[in-house]
């Protein structure tokens, strides 16, 4: 049997989809040409999440529809909140499934080029290399991204690590309150501020953070590398490697939809 494509979407993984996405009604005077199926459109934008490969050169043998289809309906769908919803529906799948630790949860960051600029010259300064991008991301002791932030390449990690808390949703999957916070976040020396630290008591987590002018192998390597695994995981994705879109909105809803998919590939490993 031929192993599935990264961008097929399976029967089981369009049933999570599919009702979270909004319905489009067809107009009975002039309805003009019908709306190419979503299943197909969604999976044209996979392919182009996991390939990188730009839209006009989307190959229209595939069926997925043109490039700049595969585009608007991105668009459509990232201003109906679809991914971030998404996101938290396969979180508390996870959580439900016991895959999820709250023991813990690493932060960091990482920068990618950014070629074709930013519209917040501001916040994302020139260099060498090209426009950069940092990507922050808190995944949990195992490795699932909770959260993750798109900013300029001239901010510092630290000033993310409390927007990155709060951006972690409210997550099911279990009797009781949601959670939203792990017991104790880690961060490496770029995070020893101690007005972070209180901001982060203030969120009921507790700070572990590296201090500066400590000699390395304090103990922290050991338990921080899962932050390391969920980039490395995120950069599967080709078109997370380097941004090319101009528009942030559309960067952040490639990003959410690769922490989803890395969600959905750890359910499917449980069985």
């Amino acid at each position: 049997m031929a192993r599935p494509k990264l961008w097929e979407v399976n029967d089981a993984l369009w049933a999570v989809i599919e009702p979270l996405l909004p319905r489009a009604e067809r107009r009975t005077r002039h309805p003009g040409r019908r709306r190419h199926p979503d299943r197909l459109v969604f999976q044209g934008i996979l392919f182009v999440l996991h390939t990188g490969i730009a839209w006009e050169h989307l190959p229209q043998e595939l069926g997925f529809g043109s490039g700049m289809t595969c585009w608007r309906r991105l668009a459509e769908w990232t201003e109906a909140g679809v991914w971030p919803r998404l996101h938290e529906v396969l979180l508390a799948k996870l959580r439900g499934a016991n895959a999820l630790d709250f023991s813990r949860a690493a932060v960091d960051g990482s920068h990618i080029r950014a070629l074709k600029g930013d519209p917040r010259p501001d916040e994302a300064p020139w260099t060498g290399a090209g426009r950069v991008a940092s990507i922050t991301c808190s995944p949990n002791a195992t490795g699932i991204p909770l959260a993750a932030t798109l900013t300029g390449g001239n901010r510092n990690d630290v000033t993310q690590l409390i927007p990155l808390l709060q951006a972690v949703p409210p997550i099911r999957g279990k009797r009781g309150r949601p959670r939203r916070r792990p017991d104790v976040v880690l961060g490496d020396r770029g995070y020893d501020h101690d007005k972070y630290r209180r901001l982060v008591w203030d969120l009921g987590v507790k700070p572990l953070i590296a201090r500066r002018g400590t000699e390395h192998g304090s103990g922290l390597g050991t338990q921080r590398w899962v932050v390391e695994r969920a980039f490395a995981r995120l950069h599967w994705f080709r078109r997370l490697r380097i941004r090319w879109e101009i528009r942030d909105d559309i960067h952040e809803a490639f990003l959410s939809l690769g922490c989803s998919l890395i969600c959905w590939r750890k359910l499917c490993s449980l069985g």
